[in-house]
């Protein structure tokens, strides 16, 4: 068996008393697109920081090809890391931060990178600090894109991106990873918009890996059944209700199912598969004794 890219074993890291992660193991397998999925403050951007090498934990190991990430120049050639409101120097020209790039990744494409611009309408000669938000996104992704390196990181990369420019950027990233397979991780409120993407599914809340599991087997781990509520709950009474409303008397809940069992549900009610947006946005209120609030809902969702 392949070893994974990156392995996390019993990570801890506190700032100042505030824990942000609490014994965190998992990892991401080579040649897989994975989705870390969580909350805002869930400890996405620190588990991230930490495979960069940005931190160093307070306890437990972090490997990223067999090695510590921190202070590992061989590591770090080979990890492209686009954060959310990336920064560059002040005087950078969009020219300027791809020419920089094209320096420090040893895989770096630079047809890919003309294509991306153009693809991106971003004027190459225009000072960074003058894009708009959406087009500063658009640099990041350049980068993260062409880089082609071996361990490439998304930290909410679409911000300011309208939905025409987010689209470009699924539809190129699919079509480069399918000629050129790596290891691919993208933290994303927007579930819907990648699901199709991802291969794996990272799931942190408070802190904790909540769910780690194969994209198609986490799918398949769920249906939503709808109709009259005592036919609802008549249906649903052996299985594990993860979320239910009801209205008016019909219910829809959202229940785990078992394993290798087909589900088997009495007339007048709807059976019907599960999208990963309400399954992790479920799992997220399940995770824990706090209930998420109305905004980090629509935060999830947004």
């Amino acid at each position: 068996m392949t070893a994974p890219t990156v392995a996390l074993e019993g990570v801890t890291m506190q700032f100042r008393g505030h824990t942000a992660l609490t014994d965190v193991t998992t990892s991401f397998r080579a040649g897989t697109i994975t989705g870390l999925l969580g909350r805002n403050g869930a400890g996405k951007t620190t588990l991230m920081q930490l495979v960069t090498g940005h931190r160093v934990p307070t306890s437990g190991s972090v490997r990223v090809f067999g090695e510590a990430p921190f202070e590992n120049d061989a590591v770090l050639a080979r990890t492209v890391f686009v954060r959310e409101s990336q920064r560059y120097p002040d005087h950078f020209r969009v020219q300027d931060a791809v020419t920089a790039a094209a320096r420090l990744f040893p895989d770096w494409d630079a047809d890919l990178a003309a294509d991306l611009l153009t693809d991106f309408d971003l004027p190459r000669k225009r000072p960074i600090k003058k894009l708009s938000r959406g087009m500063t996104s658009a640099v990041g992704i350049v980068i993260g894109l062409a880089a082609r390196a071996p361990l490439t990181l998304f930290d909410e990369p679409y911000l300011g991106l309208d939905a025409v420019a987010r689209q470009l950027f699924y539809d190129r990233l699919l079509a480069d990873y399918a000629e050129h397979p790596r290891t691919i991780v993208l933290s994303t409120h927007l579930i819907e918009e990648i699901s199709d993407l991802l291969e794996h599914v990272v799931l942190v809340d408070r802190g904790r890996v909540v769910v780690d599991a194969d994209a198609e087997t986490l799918r398949s781990s769920a249906v939503t059944v709808s109709g009259p509520s005592d036919q609802v709950d008549a249906a649903t009474r052996n299985y594990e209700v993860l979320h239910r409303q009801t209205l008016a008397g019909h219910s829809r809940a959202l229940v785990r199912t078992v394993p290798g069992v087909d589900v088997l549900m009495d007339g007048g009610v709807t059976v019907e598969p599960v999208p990963l947006q309400q399954l992790v946005v479920a799992m997220s209120r399940d995770a824990g004794a706090a209930t998420p609030t109305a905004s980090e809902l629509e935060e999830m969702v947004r």
